[in-house]
């Protein structure tokens, strides 16, 4: 059954997915205009999983203790997302103990939202670390950016302020394009020219 047929007969639960700069948001935002379908961003449910006195902020300041707290400014005593990054970058230790952590709730979290829309036909389910935190089972679909690693590479050094050979350290920590593309279904093509996966978009949404 191909991928067409395949939504006509499901609830379709689109997981979309790709390395690091590979240009997931600018896919998704190209949707969030011309599409008219719910998005639920993995991202955007981890940040609201870390907030002050939520669950998951307790157990990150009981492991990591204060040093994660953003000091800027910050009566709410907020978690300084980009220290944690760092801190589980640099820890492979901390790295696997956030992961277990979040990615159970980020998964549960996703599953309720997409409760809310059982009347819709088509659901974007934007997760990063698709592949890495098993996320397979909660898609009817994988779609997976294509992106060659030197363009990653460009775009993070840009956005992150980040060395060049921190920047291959981070997309080297992912899944590799080639093991994630055996369990794809469709491959949106972001290597030089927009118009390719914009061209499959219109087909297949």
């Amino acid at each position: 059954m191909d991928i067409l047929q395949k939504s006509k007969t499901h609830l379709r639960r689109i997981g979309l997915t790709g390395g690091i700069a590979s240009g997931k948001t600018t896919i998704t935002n190209y949707i969030r205009k011309h599409k008219n379908i719910p998005i639920i961003d993995a991202d955007n449910l981890s940040r609201e999983l870390i907030k002050p006195n939520t669950y998951g902020y307790n157990k990150i300041l009981d492991y990591f203790g204060n040093k994660v707290i953003d000091n800027k400014n910050n009566s709410e005593r907020t978690i300084n997302r980009k220290l944690l990054r760092k801190i589980i970058f640099e820890n492979s230790e901390s790295k696997k103990w956030i992961e277990k952590l979040l990615h159970p709730l980020i998964k549960e979290k996703m599953i309720q939202e997409c409760s809310q829309y059982k009347n819709n036909q088509t659901i974007l389910l934007v997760i990063p670390l698709l592949f890495e935190a098993k996320f397979e089972d909660i898609c009817t679909e994988i779609w997976l950016v294509k992106c060659p690693k030197e363009l990653q590479s460009k775009r993070l050094i840009a956005r992150d302020k980040i060395s060049e050979k921190e920047a291959y350290e981070s997309i080297n920590l992912q899944l590799s394009f080639e093991e994630k593309r055996k369990f794809s279904d469709v491959i949106l093509d972001n290597s030089d020219d927009q118009n390719k996966w914009i061209k499959t978009i219109r087909e297949l949404l």
